[in-house]
């Protein structure tokens, strides 16, 4: 997991990167990207949708063509010690937040994404996923089947994007989506009342808490 400053303007050099269309994303950003992951996966989007994708390669499920729910394959990752933060700025879809209130009532660990941490800011338009600091992905699709390819030839969006392993790529796009989700950006911001729980109101929550514990 990388997190750079975004402060600093970047020289202009050369960046080895690849471009993927439509379809593409199934493979290159969910199976390449979100279901390898060791260590971290962090994903920005404006829309959180209830994704359904093939399972993952290598599986009982995948050999017999089943589909999973991505969120439960989160919430699976987030189990095995996988840190997955999810920073979106819409209301959820009325799927996902049934499939969210069915992992509150099992009383899964780590709340309603059961480890999977989510934050919401109504400014978030950005498209991002980081995987293991290794793997970033920069581009038009949300976290959703449409975006991400899920659906039928016909039915699936037109997205593109760029899948790319570069550092400073990796560095600054961590540390801006990281500035966002500590509430950085809070203090100025002209949008703070459309907020329902503030990002940096949760940081010094946190904070306090970790303070009462020692």
């Amino acid at each position: 997991m990388r997190r750079g400053s975004t402060s600093e303007r970047p020289e202009p050099r050369s960046v080895r990167l690849r471009l993927i269309r439509d379809a593409a994303h199934t493979r290159e950003v969910v199976e390449a990207g979100i279901l390898s992951a060791r260590i971290s996966v962090w994903i920005s989007t404006a829309n959180l949708k209830d994704v359904h994708v093939e399972a993952p390669v290598g599986t009982r499920a995948r050999a017999s063509g089943r589909y999973v729910s991505l969120f439960e394959e989160l919430q699976r990752l987030a189990a095995s010690g996988v840190e997955v933060r999810i920073l979106h700025a819409g209301v959820p879809s009325r799927a996902l937040r049934a499939r969210m209130a069915g992992s509150r009532e099992k009383g899964g660990k780590g709340g309603v994404g059961r480890g999977v941490e989510m934050r919401c800011c109504p400014r978030v338009h950005q498209k991002i996923v980081a995987v293991d600091g290794k793997l970033l992905y920069l581009g038009s699709a949300n976290l959703t089947g449409a975006g991400l390819g899920a659906k039928g030839e016909g039915r699936r969006n037109f997205e593109l994007g760029i899948v790319t392993d570069d550092d400073l790529m990796l560095d600054a796009a961590q540390g801006g989506m990281d500035d966002i989700w500590r509430g950085r950006h809070c203090g100025t911001c002209r949008l703070r009342s459309q907020c329902l729980l503030p990002l940096d109101g949760i940081e010094r929550s946190r904070a306090g808490g970790r303070s009462k514990g020692k």
